[in-house]
C-alpha cells in the first residue's frame, strides 16, 4: 500500500486518519505541531507520542523531503537559487532573497508550465505536473534548514502558474497560516498570475489575505495575446475587472507587473495605454527588468525602464522598478531546471548506448 504524504494533510484530514487509527483528537494537534513547527523529518524523532504510535505512523505516512541538487550563491548581493529535486525526480527552482524587511522566499507551484507566455523560461521546458502542499512546504522548510534562518515572506512567482494549481495551493496556504504550525500570516503571501481571471475571482472570495500579482505586460490586446496567450481567453478588459473584484473583496491593493521589453511594450504610446487602463484603480504598478534566457531575444535596457517609470509617473501611475537580484546566477526561472533535465536524459541516453554498445559487441575487444 502506498504511504500517504502527511505533509500535505490539513489538521483535519489528519484527525480523521488518527480517528481511524483510534488516536484521540488531541493527536492531531500534537502531530501537526511536529511536523509544521519543528519541522521534524522522521516520525521517530516525535519524543511525546509513544513508540507504538510512531511505528504505526510510520507504516501509514511518509514525511518526504526534497534533495538540494544545486545551490548557487550570489557574489554581488545575498540571493541564493536552489534547484530542489522532487521524490519522483523532477526539479523545480526556489530562491532566497535579503531585503530590508526579512527574509523573502520565491517557490515554485509546478513542474513546468503550460501557460506559454513568449519571455518565460519555466514554460520552454513544457508542463509535467502540478506540485503537492508538502512540496510547497517542503522549500519552504529545506531553505531554512539548508540557510538557517526564518523566512519571513513567500512569494509564488517561481515555475508554474499558481492558479492552474488552484486547489493544491489553497491547501498550502490554510497549512502555512495554520495557528499549530507555521503560523505565517497570509498578508505576507504574494501569489503571481498571469491572468486566470475565474480563479482571481475565485480567490478573492476565499477571503486569505494574500496580496495579488497579475503580471500584465501589455495594455493592448493584440500584442498582448502575441507574447501571452493566456489573453485570447482572458483579455486585458476581463483581467482588469477581475483585478478590481479581488480589491473591492479583500481590500487588498493588486500589484501589476509589467516586464518592460525593449522594442515590444515601452513606448510612450504603451505608457499613455497602461494609464488610461489602470486610472482609479487601486494598484501600484512594477516594473521588471526582463532576466535575459538562451532561447529568446528578448532584452531590457535600464535607461529604457527608468525612461518608461518617469512617463507612468508623469501620467499619475504609482510606479516602481522591481529591485534586480541575483543577476549572475541564472536569475531566468526555469533555466537550472532545464539544464538539469538536459543532463539527466544525455547520462540516460548515454547509459543507454554503451549498454546496447556492450549487448551486441559494438566494443572494442
Amino acid at each position: 500500500m502506498e504511504k500517504i504524504d502527511i505533509l500535505s494533510l490539513t489538521p483535519e484530514v489528519l484527525g480523521q486518519h488518527l480517528a481511524e487509527m483510534g488516536e484521540p483528537k488531541f493527536r492531531a494537534k500534537q502531530l501537526f505541531s511536529w511536523l509544521h513547527q519543528k519541522q521534524v523529518t522522521e516520525f521517530d524523532q516525535m519524543t511525546t507520542l509513544s513508540l507504538q504510535l510512531r511505528q504505526k505512523l510510520n507504516e501509514k505516512f511518509c514525511i518526504n523531503r526534497l534533495n538540494i541538487a544545486r545551490r548557487l550563491a550570489s557574489s554581488t548581493d545575498d540571493t541564493v537559487k536552489y534547484l530542489y529535486e522532487l521524490p519522483d525526480g523532477n526539479f523545480v527552482e526556489t530562491v532566497l532573497m535579503d531585503y530590508h524587511h526579512g527574509k523573502s522566499l520565491c517557490i515554485s507551484t509546478q513542474v513546468g508550465c503550460r501557460m506559454g507566455c513568449q519571455f518565460c523560461a519555466s514554460t520552454i521546458a513544457g508542463y509535467v505536473r502540478d506540485l503537492m502542499p508538502s512540496e510547497l512546504l517542503l522549500q519552504i522548510y529545506e531553505t531554512q534548514r539548508d540557510a538557517g534562518c526564518r523566512i519571513d515572506s513567500i512569494v509564488l512567482m517561481g515555475i508554474g502558474e499558481p492558479l492552474d494549481n488552484f486547489e493544491n495551493v489553497v491547501q498550502f496556504f490554510r497549512i502555512l497560516s495554520h495557528p499549530d504550525g507555521m503560523q505565517m500570516s497570509l498578508r505576507h503571501v504574494a501569489l503571481s498570475t498571469c491572468g486566470l481571471v475565474p480563479r482571481i475571482r475565485q480567490l478573492a472570495d476565499l477571503r486569505l489575505g494574500v496580496t495579488l500579482s497579475v503580471s500584465l505586460h501589455s495594455p493592448e490586446n493584440r500584442h498582448r495575446s502575441e507574447i501571452m496567450p493566456i489573453n485570447r481567453r482572458y483579455p486585458v478588459e476581463e483581467l482588469l475587472d477581475a483585478c478590481r473584484y479581488y480589491f473591492d473583496t479583500t481590500g487588498r491593493r493588486v500589484t501589476i507587473e509589467y516586464a518592460v521589453i525593449n522594442g515590444v511594450n515601452n513606448t510612450r504610446a504603451d505608457a499613455l495605454q497602461l494609464a488610461r487602463r489602470l486610472r482609479g484603480m487601486q494598484c501600484h504598478v512594477n516594473l521588471i527588468p526582463v532576466n535575459p534566457i538562451r532561447e529568446r531575444s528578448f532584452r531590457s535596457f535600464r535607461k529604457d525602464v527608468e525612461r518608461f517609470q518617469r512617463e507612468l509617473t508623469g501620467l499619475g501611475i504609482n510606479a516602481t522598478i522591481r529591485r534586480t537580484l541575483g543577476s549572475d546566477i541564472q536569475a531566468a526561472c526555469g533555466q537550472l531546471r532545464r539544464d538539469a533535465d538536459q543532463q539527466k536524459q544525455t547520462a540516460a541516453q548515454t547509459v543507454k548506448n554503451e549498454s546496447g554498445n556492450t549487448l551486441f559487441g559494438g566494443g572494442k575487444n
